[in-house]
C-alpha cells in the first residue's frame, strides 16, 4: 500500500500515513465510547435514569471506559503471555516428536484435543439457543462466550499446530506417476479458520460487553449503599415537588417581597450532570426512591455542599 502511494507521489504518502495513524485510533475510540456506553448505562439505568435522557457526549463515554475495560484488558494480556509461552513449549515438543518420528502420537493428541474444542462449542451453541427454556440468568453473558472463545479457540489452534507438521504418509497402493487429485481440504480449511475467528472476535466482545455492564451496575450498588462522595445539594424551587421519598427535607420558605422561591429541600445527591439538566437522588436510597430531575435554569437554585478536610 506504501509502495503504491510513494509511486503516485507526496499527497497519496500523507494520506496513507495519516489513514494508518487515524484508522486505528478511530476503532480504539469505537470500542472506549462503547464499552462506555454500556457501563453508564448499566449504572443509571439502576436508579431508573435511561442514559440517553442525561445527554453524555462520546468524550464523557471514552473516560468513562477505562474501568469497566480494565479487568478485561488484564485479562487479555495474562492470556496473552501464558498463552505465548504455552505456545513455545508446544512447538519445542512438536519439533522434538517430528526428529523421533512421533508425529502420530502427536496427531492423536491433536484430534482429542479438536473433539474436545467441538463438545466445548456444541454445548455453547445448545445453551444458545436453549437459553428461554433454561434461564441462567445475568450469568449467561459470561458463560456463552466463555464457552464460544474456549471451543473455537481450543479447534483453531490445534489446526495451529497440525500445519507444525511434517505431511502426512502417501496412502499406499497409489502409482507415483499417478497426478494426486485435489485435495478440497485446505480450501475448507481455511474458510473455517476464518470463521472461527470470527466466533472469537465476538465472542470475546460480547463478554467484555458483560463485563462492562456487570461493572455498570457494581458502580450503581455502591453508590447507592455509600453516596457520601456525591456533592450534597440544596434545592430551591418556586413549587412545591410532593416528593415521594421520605428521607428528603421539605421547608416552606419565608415569605419576603422579590422572593421567587418557596420551598428548600435537603438530603439530596448530585448523581450525574447532563447538558441542561441534573439528576439528584435522596442520601439514602431504596427500591421506593425516584430520581429527580432538576434543569439547569432559572426555576430552580442551587446550592452545592461538598464534605471536605479541615482546614489547616
Amino acid at each position: 500500500m506504501t509502495d503504491v502511494a510513494g509511486e503516485l507521489g507526496p499527497l497519496p504518502r500523507r494520506l496513507v500515513a495519516w489513514a494508518e495513524v487515524i484508522a486505528p485510533v478511530s476503532l480504539v475510540s469505537a470500542v472506549l465510547f462503547y464499552f462506555g456506553y454500556v457501563s453508564a448505562h448499566a449504572q443509571y439505568e439502576y436508579f431508573g435514569v435511561d442514559v440517553d435522557v442525561v445527554g453524555l457526549g462520546t468524550q464523557d463515554y471514552v473516560m468513562r471506559s477505562p474501568q469497566p475495560l480494565l479487568v478485561p484488558l488484564l485479562t487479555l494480556a495474562l492470556a496473552g503471555a501464558g498463552g505465548l509461552l504455552l505456545h513455545l513449549v508446544l512447538r519445542r515438543r512438536i519439533a522434538v516428536a517430528s526428529r523421533a518420528n512421533r508425529e502420530r502420537r502427536v496427531r492423536r493428541l491433536l484430534r482429542v484435543a479438536e473433539s474436545a474444542g467441538a463438545v466445548v462449542l456444541a454445548a455453547a451453541v445448545a445453551l444458545l439457543f436453549a437459553y428461554p427454556r433454561i434461564g441462567l440468568g445475568e450469568f449467561f453473558g459470561l458463560l456463552v462466550p466463555v464457552l464460544l472463545i474456549c471451543g473455537a479457540g481450543l479447534i483453531w489452534y490445534t489446526w495451529r499446530l497440525a500445519d507444525l507438521l511434517p505431511p502426512a504418509a502417501e496412502p499406499a497402493g497409489r502409482d507415483p506417476g499417478e497426478p494426486a487429485a485435489a485435495d478440497p481440504a485446505p480450501r475448507l480449511r481455511r474458510g473455517a479458520r476464518f470463521l472461527l475467528a470470527v466466533v472469537l472476535v465476538a465472542a470475546t466482545f460480547w463478554a467484555t460487553a458483560t463485563v462492562a455492564q456487570w461493572s455498570g451496575r457494581g458502580l450503581a450498588r455502591d453508590v447507592a449503599a455509600r453516596p457520601d462522595h456525591l456533592p450534597r445539594v440544596i434545592l430551591d424551587t418556586k413549587e412545591r415537588l410532593y416528593l415521594r421519598s421520605t428521607i428528603v427535607e421539605e421547608t416552606r420558605l419565608p415569605v419576603a417581597e422579590g422572593q421567587d422561591f418557596h420551598y428548600r429541600y435537603r438530603r439530596l445527591r448530585l448523581l450525574v450532570t447532563g447538558k441542561d439538566r441534573m439528576f439528584l437522588i435522596p442520601e439514602v436510597w431504596s427500591a421506593s426512591n425516584t430520581t429527580l430531575v432538576v434543569p439547569i435554569d432559572d426555576t430552580v437554585r442551587v446550592q452545592f455542599q461538598v464534605e471536605n478536610d479541615a482546614p489547616n
